[in-house]
């Protein structure tokens, strides 16, 4: 097995300290890129889509979702699922969502883009791809995660989750007006973290950086394959200079860094969207359970 074979995976706490090597110090870069993907890459399933565009959620409350989730996953990929802070995330996530009605198969759908999305990406622009030991590692830690989230089925192992994973997409990747509603959402969040200058830029590099099944099913036009093409190399170029660099030493979690909602402190049993006396617990919304942003209220069909 290649890989840093010091860290040998023969138990859970293992793999919590290499996700934590991974995600602080190898790759923040690249896990945090991916998991932006794997918000819109939710989007291309119609009934996830729909509950957004009906509840307006996410499009009038969009940084907070955003940071909600960032504190939320970051505290359990910082300090791991078993210490206190990870367990209060989770059970915060948990708190957040035991009032819904949500199908087991799209709870799996979600944490599989959580493994299987940073994979991608890191093949695509990662300073250098991830090893089979790492990868295993992600899958042991998320595994975890949803076992405490007591979502149900998951498979046993690596391989088996991601052909899960690409059945699950080629069932349910179609295009939905509502797709393409909360992509664009996603994207204008992602336009003011910039300077003006650079905001019109940011939907190309977007649509360049996604496959074609999500830009069929976001109703997203393809960019000139030239502009695409110059993108991808730029990316991959800027990561590849870090191989010859010498390694992090500070950690770079986004816990650690203040943020628009909350540039002094917080509280992570106050994280997520409010509970009000008139919610039904009927959601169908699979993302909302597993990433707060996505917290919102809809009656089950």
């Amino acid at each position: 097995m290649d890989g840093p074979t010091f860290l040998m995976l023969t138990d859970k706490t293992n793999a919590a300290a290499i996700c934590h090597r991974m995600i602080g110090y190898d790759f923040p870069w690249e896990i945090n890129r991916a998991l932006e993907l794997a918000v819109l890459r939710t989007f291309c399933v119609p009934r996830i889509s729909q509950l957004l565009h009906n509840t307006g959620e996410f499009v009038h409350r969009p940084q907070k979702r955003y940071d909600d989730t960032s504190l939320i996953l970051g505290n359990i990929m910082k300090w791991g699922y078993d210490s206190p802070r990870g367990e209060a995330a989770i059970a915060q996530m948990n708190r957040i969502h035991q009032r819904y009605a949500i199908h087991n198969q799209d709870f799996l759908y979600v944490l599989s883009v959580l493994i299987y999305e940073p994979v991608r990406w890191n093949q695509r622009f990662g300073w250098r791809p991830f090893t089979s030991v790492e990868k295993q590692a992600l899958f042991n830690f998320w595994r975890v995660v949803g076992e405490r989230m007591a979502i149900e089925d998951i498979p046993a192992t690596y391989k088996a989750f991601q052909a899960f994973n690409q059945a699950y997409e080629a069932e349910h990747f179609c295009y939905h007006p509502s797709n393409q509603v909360i992509g664009n959402a996603v994207v204008n969040l992602m336009q003011s973290w910039f300077p003006a200058i650079m905001t019109p830029l940011i939907p190309w590099g977007v649509k360049a950086v996604v496959d074609e099944p999500m830009r069929q099913a976001l109703g997203w036009s393809q960019p000139p394959q030239i502009l695409t093409q110059a993108i991808c190399w730029s990316l991959r170029k800027m990561r590849q200079t870090l191989r010859w660099l010498p390694r992090r030493r500070q950690s770079a979690f986004k816990v650690d860094e203040p943020n628009q909602t909350y540039p002094v402190e917080y509280d992570i049993g106050q994280l997520g969207p409010a509970h009000t006396a008139s919610e039904r617990p009927a959601t169908r919304c699979p993302f909302a359970r597993m990433q707060s942003l996505l917290g919102s209220r809809h009656q089950s069909s």
